[in-house]
């Protein structure tokens, strides 16, 4: 049978940063100096080849959305082991629609990094690439175990890219940072274990199936799995009280590492939405862990604290890494709403979020490079460079990150507001979202008021020139991306719909991933080996002579 390349597309957005990183290691990575503008050779070579290897990531997550939009669920069985026995790599809409959100995030932070941030150290661009491989992983994995893997390969990837550019503060909130998420990836692996032994499978699919008959001791025991898998998944994702880490980590990285991270802690929200939310939901029997009752108060929790952190913020990178949570505790509230409409509203509202939370903080380093000693501090100094096009570049950022219209921050809190009108609890809803809304908006205006117009014209100017046009490309990018999410967001939603209607339906994902005839027979008994009867006792009468 003829094959097409389309039908191994699930796996090349794995594939395809793993060999480039590969290749960027075997060529080597020796840095120039602060500006990159006498970078060695082979530093040179390595920009060259991640940058074509990324854009040829984004026009794979582009051909993926397009060929997930028909409603088919594509399953590529490695090594062609059936599931659930094999290792199985699902690209369905929502997976899609993270892979391309990942390759929209990644080419400006490249570019930006480019400008100079990755000479400041080795293989960052092979850093770089393993960090792709692991997110782009974990979007299209249709097994729990291996999802444990590709957050092993992105974490790894991170821990070395968090210290990226040395420096003692960075490595001491990378210890910090590699000791917590050790201790998350030891829980995790009890979690699987845990659910295993309950069910006999780690594949999703086949989970989904299971999960729902599991009665008695069986339930209980998965249930307590399902509960350590959310502590997991909520410490990846910053969902409070485990998001305490994130804003110190993110400050301290530098800039286009932190851009990057933005989508890192979506990894955490999408592992709570393929598991609790479809495994594990409401109806998923006496194992249920309704998200209504503990996602849902702890969601709106994480963005109250969000809020708050952000408003106290002595520094515009701590102000970014705070909105980073709240928007986190907004995505998972809207999750935790459950429903086709919330869990549309919640993707549209995530890639705006990720989006706005990159450019922030690439346009943080921007203005703190044209401050001199002041940086990033909330406090009067000189005068910045480009007070005009910065200035502007915030304001956009801040009126989508607060949701004002006609932004697509604006649109996503509009559809998670609705989808929460017949809630149970629609008041406390609307008054964190619209509060939280509020307070962003009050903490960017006074970050804004700050860098911008209280200056000293007392203090001799820091001397910076102007940000170079790469680097305003890379931001602008990031931020025009946010803009186009609004002028398309009538198709977008239609999409963010369909996704979540999708993702809510378990027979079809189960019948596309384990097939008909396993799909009947899984579902109802379990993958156990059961000892063998016992053979019948021979009658005297026949027993050999």
């Amino acid at each position: 049978m003829m094959t097409s390349w389309l039908d191994h597309l699930p796996i090349l957005p794995v594939l395809l940063p793993a060999a480039t990183a590969i290749l960027l290691l075997l060529l080597g990575d020796h840095g120039g100096d602060a500006h990159g503008s006498h970078a060695h050779p082979k530093l040179r070579w390595a920009r060259r080849l991640a940058m074509g290897s990324v854009l040829l990531g984004l026009a794979l997550a582009v051909q993926a959305v397009l060929l997930a939009d028909d409603g088919t669920i594509r399953v590529y069985r490695l090594g062609d082991w059936p599931a659930p026995f094999g290792i199985v790599l699902v690209l369905d809409r929502l997976g899609a629609a993270m892979l391309l959100l990942t390759a929209l995030v990644a080419l400006p932070v490249l570019g930006y990094a480019s400008g100079g941030w990755d000479a400041h150290g080795r293989h960052f661009h092979a850093m770089f690439q393993f960090q792709l491989m692991g997110l782009n992983g974990a979007f299209v994995t249709g097994d729990l175990f291996n999802l444990f893997v590709f957050f092993e390969v992105l974490l790894i990837a991170s821990y070395v890219l968090m210290v990226h550019g040395q420096g003692r503060e960075r490595v001491r909130v990378g210890l910090q940072y590699v000791v917590l998420n050790l201790a998350a990836s030891a829980l995790f692996l009890i979690g699987v274990s845990l659910l295993y032994a309950v069910t006999g499978t780690l594949n999703l699919a086949d989970l989904a199936l299971r999960v729902p008959r599991l009665q008695g001791g069986e339930a209980a025991v998965a249930q307590a799995a399902a509960l350590l898998l959310l502590v997991v998944f909520g410490f990846k994702a910053a969902l409070a009280p485990l998001s305490l880490w994130l804003p110190a980590t993110y400050a301290a990285a530098c800039a286009p590492v932190a851009a990057l991270f933005a989508i890192m802690t979506k990894v955490g929200v999408y592992a709570i939405w393929r598991v609790h939310g479809v495994v594990f939901g409401g109806d998923s029997g006496a194992a249920a862990l309704p998200a209504d009752s503990v996602l849902l108060p702890l969601a709106l929790l994480t963005s109250a604290v969000g809020v708050a952190g952000a408003l106290a913020a002595p520094t515009m990178e701590r102000l970014v890494a705070w909105l980073t949570v709240a928007s986190v505790g907004t995505i998972l509230a809207s999750i935790g709403l459950d429903g086709q409409a919330a869990w549309g509203a919640a993707l549209y509202y995530a890639a705006n979020s990720t989006l706005v939370v990159a450019g922030l903080f690439l346009l943080t380093e921007l203005v703190a490079a044209q401050r001199g000693e002041a940086a990033d501090r909330l406090e009067p100094a000189s005068p910045v460079a480009q007070p005009v096009l910065l200035g502007l570049m915030l304001l956009l950022a801040a009126a989508s990150a607060a949701g004002l219209p006609p932004l697509p921050g604006f649109i996503g809190k509009l559809m998670i507001l609705q989808a929460a009108s017949a809630h149970a609890w629609q008041a406390l809803v609307w008054t964190v979202l619209l509060g939280v809304g509020f307070l962003t908006l009050v903490g960017l205006a006074r970050a804004g008021s700050l860098l911008f117009w209280h200056v000293r014209e007392d203090l001799p100017r820091s001397g910076a020139s102007g940000a170079s046009p790469a680097l305003l490309a890379a931001t602008l990018l990031l931020l025009a991306a946010t803009v186009a999410m609004s002028v398309f967001a009538a198709p977008l939603q239609r999409y963010a719909d369909a996704a979540a209607a999708q993702l809510a339906d378990r027979q079809a994902y189960g019948l596309a991933v384990l097939g008909p005839d396993l799909l009947q027979r899984g579902s109802t008994r379990p993958y156990r080996f059961e000892p063998a009867a016992a053979p019948a006792p021979v009658p005297a009468s026949e027993a050999p002579r």
